[in-house]
């Protein structure tokens, strides 16, 4: 079993995720919640201290919160945000505010790509005109921002990669995973610590009924749990996985971790082990464990 580093006693964390629409800001929220984190979208910014009352009530000090408020909220609710950080921070929080953003070109395109409606079009406005004007309703929570992360170079996996990585803990000495699969034709990601080629194991994909599936369907974990094969590269690479991470860990202070798994398609193989290799790690009692799926997500 992994031996999880030993910390200081965790303390209740929020986090408020906010920024223009399209920006990102549902993919982090989707990435915290694969963090551990509980999260809630588009809270009113004056239920804040209800939330964190209700959330934190049993007394557990190892919560972790994250909520989106964004310009969906009411323009009062969102001028009065500070004095509801307040009154978070009097409840003993240090909350944090995450700003996301983009060029106005680019939240063009990814409106045109997504054909999605923008919160504000409902006033009759243009999109660019609903654009500028949530800008500037939400420039005052661009300044009470502690980071500002402008997306608009980034795409989905590199947005859930940076939130995974700046912002998945480790300010109190925990250490956040990530076990990751991808396909070797496109490239070994390029800030993976631990690398594991799974192209000597049986491949589902010459299983005609396999291969439209991926290595989280059950079908092909069932097959995979058949292989012996498998069976002992898992055991193997657990065993690596019990004695190397803690000591990373504890050498190097790192706040999160990359384990990647890779396989010629990047669909099966890779995708089962870093799926299974992540609930090994859960069972084992690092709180946080994030999956990403190089050529699924």
């Amino acid at each position: 079993m992994i031996t999880v580093p030993n910390s200081s006693a965790p303390h209740a964390t929020l986090v408020i995720v906010s920024g223009m629409s399209g920006s990102g800001k549902s993919v982090a929220l989707k990435t915290f919640e694969d963090l551990g984190y509980y999260c809630v979208d588009n809270l009113p910014a004056e239920l804040l201290p209800q939330f964190v009352r209700s959330a934190t009530g049993d007394g557990s000090t190892a919560a972790k919160l994250a909520v989106g408020i964004d310009v969906r909220n009411s323009h009062n609710d969102l001028s009065s945000l500070p004095s509801w950080l307040s009154a978070v921070g009097a409840l003993g929080l240090d909350p944090k505010l995450i700003y996301f953003e983009s060029r106005d070109d680019i939240l063009l395109k990814r409106y045109a790509d997504t054909r999605r409606r923008h919160p504000l079009s409902q006033l009759g406005l243009s999109l660019a005109d609903a654009i500028a004007l949530e800008r500037q309703v939400l420039k005052p929570l661009r300044q009470l921002a502690d980071i500002v992360l402008d997306t608009s170079d980034l795409n989905v996996h590199q947005m859930r990669r940076h939130v995974i990585t700046e912002f998945g803990l480790g300010d109190d000495g925990s250490v956040s995973l990530l076990f990751e699969s991808f396909a070797y034709r496109r490239g070994v990601p390029a800030d993976a610590d631990f690398v594991f080629d799974a192209r000597c194991l049986p491949n589902p994909h010459w299983d005609p009924t396999l291969r439209p599936l991926s290595g989280r369907d059950a079908a092909v974990t069932a097959y995979l749990d058949a292989q012996p094969d498998v069976t002992a590269f898992a055991s193997q690479v657990g065993q690596f996985l019990d004695t190397w991470l803690p000591r990373m860990h504890a050498d190097t202070s790192r706040s999160y971790i990359t384990v990647a798994f890779g396989c010629t398609g990047g669909r099966h193989r890779s995708v089962y082990l870093a799926e299974h290799m992540a609930a090994r790690a859960r069972q084992s009692g690092w709180d946080e464990v994030a999956v990403h799926h190089r050529e699924l997500d």
